[in-house]
């Protein structure tokens, strides 16, 4: 019997991945110690460092994973729990383009100025009107913030805002001290950032670590590290070892073929649970491209094996899906999670069809390291494309070259990133496909489907509203400017002496992590 080609790959980078620690066994015989002590000192490694101190001016759940802890946005959202008072004390949804805020007294900022009306109204605003800021686009909304009082204001929208609130509880939505910033200037504040949150800015050595302390003038409850230390360690072997030998407290992205050998060192585990992140493909769809041929597109999708990987390369850790928008978000289309489509028969047949018997070549980017199994999994997928008749120009970049590359929207057929949800909302996940937001990258423009999702994001009724974007998502998955991948499991070392629970947003609330 003929033997695929990729599944003799498969076979080959479980070898190499097996071997990626260096050679070191599934034992724990021959490890230091892991750390046991009651320090107040809490480590956490992340495969990348933060990208930026301004909360505008990025889009990366790691980078937002760290300033959690040291700004406060006006609501949290606790997904299924609802939205939680944060800055603000209360708020009412007035009409549909207004929201009325009543702000907690007493709150300052790291500088001992206090938080008011005046600092959300600099904050808000900024985003809402500097296009040339990442996160504009989920800002641009807001027309204007009034302000009432030192302690009230009202959020006026352009247009009906049905996720106002899912937006005030996310990345650009930290509150920043005005008066700091427009005194000392945006060089001063990127070097000395400032906020209002449980730890403040102590040191930054960077691609290393950054190191912040308790704020002893929080207005919440005390905080309850004396340290926080997020260390940046790329190198998936080098964040087990600092786990292994008491180096820190929580390591994230823990390989699979490390498990079980975290598992039987004595006083480390492992913690895995669903996170909102799906990994994808975006596609150009504009017909100069060979990737503009919806047939091609299809023919893609249906060529990729996504469960063989999630149970050979990530071990299980992930769930597929032909959808961005996943349960426990508004929005959710869940007819199409936990659902993939295999084919390669057919994807021979439909690029036949479109006039590809003979072979086509594309170029296809990712990021080296920023994911976990990210080149693995990229390189199987250049195997699983070459069976039918495809041939990947496969580029392999560092996160900070893919980063730059991506914000220019410079890739060529066919890119891998991964996507997280810290809005909870479909809005957030599909954005990139209105025709606007589309240009340059996917190119993708069905003007049906950039109806509907332009209608959702202003209609107020729930219900109605969660149906468009669930009409949206069928048509998406057929048409395929991305394809979707799997919905992916965070995988989590911890050192014993600490309690920790993940969460689905990836966040890193370092005051729930305790010690046990």
């Amino acid at each position: 019997m003929k033997k695929k080609l990729w599944a003799l790959f498969l076979v080959l980078v479980l070898v190499l991945a097996g071997c990626s620690g260096g050679g070191e066994s599934s034992s724990s015989e021959g490890e230091e110690p892991v750390e046991k002590s009651d320090s107040k000192t809490l480590t956490i490694a992340n495969g990348t460092d933060i990208v930026t101190f301004d909360i505008h001016d990025h889009n990366t759940t790691s980078t937002e994973a760290v300033h959690v802890n040291m700004f406060n946005y006006l609501v949290t959202n606790d997904g299924e729990g609802g939205f939680q008072p944060d800055l603000a004390e209360s708020w009412e949804n007035v009409n549909d383009t207004t929201w009325s805020f009543k702000l907690k007294e007493g709150v300052k900022f790291h500088n001992g100025e206090d938080l008011t009306a005046d600092d959300v109204k600099f904050t808000l605003e900024r985003i809402a009107k500097d296009d040339t800021l990442l996160e504009h686009g989920n800002y641009n909304q807001i027309q204007e913030v009034k302000v009432v009082s030192d302690y009230e204001f009202e959020i006026i929208t352009k247009n009906p805002e049905p996720a106002l609130l899912n937006r005030l509880s996310r990345l650009g939505s930290s509150i920043l001290p005005k008066d700091y910033i427009e005194t000392e200037g945006w060089e001063v504040f990127l070097e000395q950032p400032i906020g209002t949150g449980p730890y403040k800015f102590k040191e930054w050595k960077k691609d290393d670590r950054l190191t912040l302390e308790a704020n002893a003038e929080y207005f919440g409850d005390a905080p309850k590290w004396e340290e926080l230390v997020f260390r940046s360690i790329p190198e998936d072997s080098t964040r087990v070892s600092e786990l292994l030998t008491g180096g820190v407290d929580v390591a994230v992205n823990i390989p699979p073929t490390d498990i079980e050998r975290i598992d039987n060192t004595d006083g480390v585990s492992v913690v895995q649970s669903p996170t909102q992140r799906v990994m994808m493909f975006t596609l150009r769809t504009d017909a100069d491209s060979v990737t503009g041929d919806p047939k091609v597109r299809e023919a893609i999708d249906l060529a990729i094996d996504k469960q063989a990987i999630v149970d050979s390369l990530l071990g299980g850790a992930g769930t597929v899906t032909r959808t961005r928008v996943t349960p426990g978000n508004v929005g959710a289309n869940e007819d199409l999670y936990e659902q993939t489509l295999y084919d390669p028969e057919k994807a021979k047949q439909l690029l036949e069809e479109a006039g590809y018997a003979d072979g086509l070549e594309i170029s296809m980017a990712a990021p080296n390291g920023r994911y976990l199994k990210d080149k693995e999994t990229v390189e199987l997928v250049t195997a699983m494309l070459s069976e039918v008749g495809i041939t990947v120009n496969l580029e392999l970049m560092e996160w900070s070259a893919f980063n730059q590359r991506y914000q220019e929207r410079a890739f060529n057929e066919m890119f891998y990133i991964g996507y997280g949800n810290s809005m909870f909302d479909a809005s957030l996940a599909l954005d990139r496909l209105t025709t606007e937001e589309a240009k340059g990258e996917s190119d993708y423009n069905n003007p049906e489907v950039n109806d509907l999702l332009l209608a959702a994001e202003q209609n107020m009724n729930a219900e109605e509203r969660a149906q468009q974007y669930q009409k949206a998502q069928e048509i998406i998955a057929e048409e395929r400017p991305q394809i979707y991948m799997f919905q992916l499991n965070a995988i989590t070392g911890v050192n014993d002496r600490v309690e920790f629970e993940p969460l689905l947003n990836e966040m890193f609330y370092a005051d729930s992590i305790t010690l046990k």
